[in-house]
C-alpha cells in the first residue's frame, strides 16, 4: 500500500478528516468550522495520504517544543487499520525533528488502547492525578446574570 506523510491538509483532506471523525465516538460531532480552527491552532499536523491524495491517517500535536508535547486525534481510516499505518503515524510524531528536544509526550486513550501506546514508552503509571473539566463558557448562553450577585461557576 503506497502512502505519504503530509504536514498540512488541503480542502479535500479536511473533508476526509471529518469523515474519519464521524467513525469515532469521541469526535463524531465535530464540524468543519471548528476543525479548520483546530488545524490552524495545532503546532504539528501529521497526515497520511494514499496514492490518490486522500487522507487515511491523522494525528496532531500541541507543544511548547521544549518540555511538553500532547498528541491528539490519532486516527486511521477503518479500512486501513492493522496495516502498520498507526505505527508509522506514531513513529513520525515521536521522531519528528521539531520534537526531538521535548522532554515528555502525553496523550489520552481508552484503557484498551494503553498496551498499544506502551510500545512507545507511554505509561499510565505517572503518579499524578489527571483532572478534566468542560469549558464553563460552553454552558447555556441564555442565562442572564445579575452583576451584583456572586456565582460559583464551578459547582
Amino acid at each position: 500500500m503506497s502512502h505519504k506523510v503530509v504536514s498540512q491538509l488541503n480542502e479535500s483532506q479536511i473533508c476526509d478528516l471529518l469523515d474519519l471523525y464521524k467513525n469515532e465516538f469521541w469526535s463524531k460531532k465535530r464540524i468543519r468550522e471548528d476543525t479548520v480552527k483546530m488545524l490552524a491552532a495545532s503546532d504539528i499536523i501529521i497526515g497520511l495520504v494514499d496514492k490518490n491524495d486522500r487522507l487515511i491517517g491523522f494525528a496532531r500535536v500541541l507543544t511548547d517544543f521544549v518540555y511538553r508535547a500532547i498528541i491528539f486525534d490519532v486516527i486511521i481510516k477503518p479500512t486501513h487499520r492493522n496495516t502498520g499505518l498507526g505505527k508509522q503515524l506514531m513513529h513520525t510524531i515521536i521522531e519528528h525533528p521539531q520534537l526531538s528536544n521535548v522532554e515528555h509526550f502525553a496523550l489520552w486513550c481508552l484503557p484498551e488502547m494503553a498496551p498499544y501506546y506502551e510500545k512507545w514508552g507511554f505509561t499510565s503509571e505517572i503518579g499524578v492525578t489527571l483532572m478534566f473539566g468542560k469549558n464553563i463558557s460552553n454552558r447555556r448562553r441564555d442565562v442572564t446574570c445579575n452583576v451584583s450577585t456572586t456565582h460559583n461557576f464551578y459547582e
